[in-house]
């Protein structure tokens, strides 16, 4: 206890320079935990959410936009689809499962989705309170919605056109809350989720046109797309390629786009970690120098505990654990550091709203962190306490 208390006393006997030391070792360390933080967060958010998803088909353009919006609900949709059309998709003889999806309104940002049923089963979420909707107009809360929203039972509310904030408000459709779902950790947690004829009745005016045309309408109906299932993995193979050629619409494979996302944002990654490659390496250089200097500084010291009697691996010992102060603090500021960049990145961008990124987390990989830190301290420290241990005594005393 005495030889690590004397460590702590030594490395703060230089503040400057152990601030200095601390701030870049803090920096290097922060950059690996934020990436470590991120990309864990965002493997768990794809993979979770798009568990049992196999295809995604909707309007013609960009894949990626069809993905991030019918899946994850990030993005808008490339446009609607026939309700026929994907109507008949359920007849095909690879296809399990159909969950149509449709969007165009919100509340504060968070999405009302008009779909089925099966799109809470799909993903296994549970009530918290009350039940599923049975008529158009009401609606069933994601758990993050209604905590945010402030929503509970029977409340009413409006919808607003468009999925962000400042849209029309359809003043005459008027929803019901009559659910809440428990915590799933899924894309449902952010959602508002009612029937697929919510979303007609809100946007269709019957009041205006007689009867033929009310059936011309009805005939006429869309969807934004629609998420399908599989009988066999075999589909992979022909369904996307009969979609894209032979219907109006296309077919997104989501495990394909989103190797191509993160390959996109492998870039971006690849740089911060460069960067918190250098901090280290610089981190690394100037403790060395630090310690080396303070080997010189303190030889009066070093030869008045040899002359007490310590032997001169406790001297080298010395020089060692005061890196490893400093690598154990700057491990813990770097942990903090890199938890509140990943939570004012969520903040800033409202991932808590769509990916869930920003939580308090500690994934298995993180404890990479003070492993570096002690590392790149003791790697530091090894030539200087080794330069502590070999020299004598009378050489310390002749301060040579």
């Amino acid at each position: 206890m005495k030889t690590l208390s004397l460590a702590w006393s030594y490395l703060w006997s230089r503040p400057l320079g152990a601030v200095l030391n601390l701030l870049l070792l803090s920096l290097g360390l922060a950059s690996i935990t934020f990436l470590l933080l991120v990309s864990e967060q965002l493997s768990k958010a794809f993979e979770r959410d798009l568990q049992g998803i196999d295809v995604v088909v909707g309007a013609k353009g960009s894949p990626m936009q069809l993905i991030l919006s019918g899946v994850f609900h990030i993005d808008v949709p490339p446009g609607n689809v026939p309700l026929k059309a994907v109507q008949e998709l359920t007849k095909h003889p690879m296809v399990a499962q159909v969950i149509p999806i449709s969007l165009g309104d919100s509340l504060h940002s968070f999405r009302i989705v008009g779909t089925s049923t099966d799109y809470i089963t799909h993903y296994q979420a549970q009530l918290a309170q009350g039940q599923l909707w049975t008529q158009p107009m009401q609606v069933v809360l994601g758990a993050t919605a209604a905590r945010k929203l402030g929503l509970t039972m029977g409340n009413t509310f409006v919808g607003t056109h468009g999925l962000g904030e400042g849209g029309h408000a359809h003043g005459d459709s008027v929803y019901t809350v009559v659910g809440i779902l428990a915590p799933s950790g899924s894309v449902l947690d952010r959602l508002i989720l009612t029937d697929t004829a919510s979303v007609w009745k809100v946007h269709e005016d019957y009041t205006a046109v007689d009867d033929e045309d009310r059936q011309i309408m009805i005939e006429e109906r869309e969807v934004t797309m629609a998420l399908v299932r599989y009988k066999s993995p075999l589909a992979a193979v022909s369904f996307p390629r009969y979609i894209n050629t032979s219907t109006e619409m296309q077919a997104a494979a989501p495990a394909l786009e989103i190797t191509r996302l993160l390959s996109m944002l492998g870039l971006g990654t690849d740089v911060l970690r460069a960067f918190a490659g250098v901090l280290l390496l610089t981190a690394g250089l100037s403790v060395f120098i630090a310690l080396w200097s303070a080997v010189r500084e303190r030889r009066g010291d070093l030869a008045l505990l040899r002359m007490l009697g310590a032997p001169p691996r406790k001297v080298a010992a010395l020089l060692l654990l005061e890196a490893l102060w400093l690598g154990l603090l700057a491990a813990i500021l770097g942990v903090l550091a890199g938890q509140g960049m990943t939570a004012a990145l969520a903040w800033l961008l409202q991932l808590d709203n769509s990916l869930l990124i920003g939580g308090m987390a500690w994934p298995s990989g993180l404890w990479l962190v003070p492993a570096v830190a002690l590392g790149v301290s003791l790697v530091a420290a090894i030539l200087p306490a080794l330069g502590a241990y070999r020299v004598s005594v009378l050489e310390l005393l002749q301060g040579k």
